[in-house]
């Protein structure tokens, strides 16, 4: 008999998620967001909606969770905790600090409930079309456990080790993105203003060794047309990831002071009123020249 699957969590990249397991997993599928409308997204699959995140626990086999931060995971890991059979096994899909992962694992193995920390990589269209990165940190039996869940959604699985090793490899992963976009940023603007269109200038480096997937996805797509979509992946979120970077630099006492400019990008934007806004748009602060004398 297939596991029966809970996902709670059904946000701008929970909600995708969720309906890939529910179009592909063959038994049962429990979902439980505190959004009305989020939970309506997904009233056309075959996702069973339940009241609350405890009723889910007692009935799931394997529970996915993608939540805002590591405060949320260790709430929801609580309640799981005091609900759960013992043998349950807890995916956290979302991005946290190193250390909320480790203890959120702790809390859950004192009830013999399994966890992994699992967070996603890419965008919302590859979360819609399932062609995810996941990077894993679990015990190597878990993972060959849950990795046929994670295929559901992910084109790429990397296992990186035990828990807490998933989070490492996110947050390795999304500050070369942050970074990267602030430097693309400023390129795009000297090219602008040095008389080559953004569109000609990202073609050409494209075809060189300055490609990358920044400049494919977020160069192309959103900061050379100025086009931030509404409910993506926002510059007050890019903040809240920084900060779990440092905490780790902090614990392994590893300076990272290029890290550190980029941050001041995104505190700045922020600061001028774009924290909710799509983060590329930082290249704006680069034309308006906020960015003239970084603190």
């Amino acid at each position: 008999m297939a596991d029966i699957i809970g996902f709670i969590g059904l946000g701008v990249m929970g909600g995708p998620m969720c309906r890939n397991i529910a179009t592909k997993h063959p038994g049962r599928v429990l979902c439980f967001d505190l959004s009305d409308a989020a939970r309506a997204a997904l009233a056309d699959t075959k996702a069973e909606q339940v009241d609350s995140v405890e009723a889910l626990a007692k009935e799931a086999d394997i529970i996915c969770m993608s939540l805002p931060g590591g405060p949320q995971v260790l709430k929801v890991a609580e309640a799981i905790a005091e609900s759960a059979r013992p043998g349950t096994v807890v995916v956290d899909l979302s991005t946290t600090t190193v250390a909320d992962a480790r203890k959120a694992g702790e809390l859950l193995a004192e009830h013999e409930i399994a966890f992994a920390d699992a967070p996603v990589a890419r965008t919302r269209q590859a979360a819609q079309e399932g062609k995810l990165s996941i990077m894993v940190g679990a015990a190597p039996e878990l993972y060959n456990r849950i990795r046929p869940v994670l295929d559901y959604m992910a084109s790429d699985v990397t296992h990186g080790g035990d828990i807490g090793a998933g989070q490492v490899l996110k947050l390795a992963n999304n500050m070369l993105v942050f970074a990267n976009t602030v430097a693309l940023a400023e390129m795009i603007v000297l090219g602008e203003r040095a008389g080559v269109k953004a569109d000609t200038l990202l073609e050409a480096v494209s075809k060189g060794s300055g490609d990358s997937f920044v400049l494919r996805n977020h160069g192309m797509k959103a900061m050379a047309p100025r086009e931030f979509p509404a409910h993506s992946f926002p510059a007050e979120y890019v903040l809240k990831d920084i900060s779990y970077v440092f905490d780790l630099a902090d614990d392994t006492g590893t300076p990272i002071p290029a890290a550190n400019q980029a941050r001041a990008y995104y505190a700045t934007a922020v600061e001028q009123g774009f924290g909710d806004k799509y983060f590329p748009s930082v290249i704006q602060l680069v034309e308006s020249d906020a960015m003239e004398k970084p603190q």
